[in-house]
C-alpha cells in the first residue's frame, strides 16, 4: 500500500500543480482579455498597443498615417464571443467592434479576429494579431 501510494503521490502532486498553472493562465488571460477591451472601447487603439506583442510591434509597427486614422474614430461598440483555447499558451477570439468616423459620422463594423500569446517569462498573455485593421470593410 505504502509503495502504491510512493508512486501515485507524486502525480497527484504534479497534475495538482499543473491545474493551479493552467487555472493561473486562464484567470490573467479573462483579465487581460476585460483590461484590451476596455482599452479599445474607452482609452482609444492608442491605448490598446500595450498589449500588443514587442516582437509584433518590432516587425510591424504601426506608421504615422496608421495612427492617425485610428485617432478619427471612435469605438460605439464592442462586442466579443467566448474565448477559445486553441493550444497550451494559446487563445483566439472574435470581436466585432462598431466604429464611428469623427469626421464623417459614419459608423461601420468590422470583426477582428485576435490570436493571444501567454508569454511564461513574463507572465502575462500579448496580442500577437496585432490591432485590428480600421480600413477594412467587413
Amino acid at each position: 500500500m505504502r509503495r502504491a501510494l510512493a508512486l501515485v503521490l507524486p502525480i497527484l502532486c504534479a497534475l495538482l500543480a499543473a491545474c493551479a498553472t493552467q487555472g493561473k493562465t486562464r484567470r490573467a488571460l479573462d483579465q487581460t482579455l476585460l483590461d484590451y477591451a476596455t482599452a479599445v472601447r474607452w482609452g482609444g487603439f492608442e491605448q490598446a498597443l500595450a498589449f500588443v506583442d514587442p516582437a509584433e510591434l518590432a516587425a510591424h509597427p504601426p506608421s504615422r498615417l496608421d495612427l492617425e486614422r485610428y485617432r478619427q474614430v471612435r469605438v460605439s461598440y464592442y462586442h466579443d464571443q467566448p474565448v477559445q483555447i486553441t493550444g497550451e499558451n494559446e487563445a483566439h477570439k472574435l470581436v466585432e467592434i462598431g466604429i464611428v468616423n469623427e469626421h464623417t459620422l459614419g459608423e461601420r463594423r468590422l470583426l477582428d479576429h485576435q490570436t493571444w500569446r501567454w508569454d511564461a517569462k513574463a507572465q502575462r498573455w500579448w496580442l500577437t494579431s496585432g490591432l485590428p485593421d480600421i480600413t477594412r470593410h467587413d
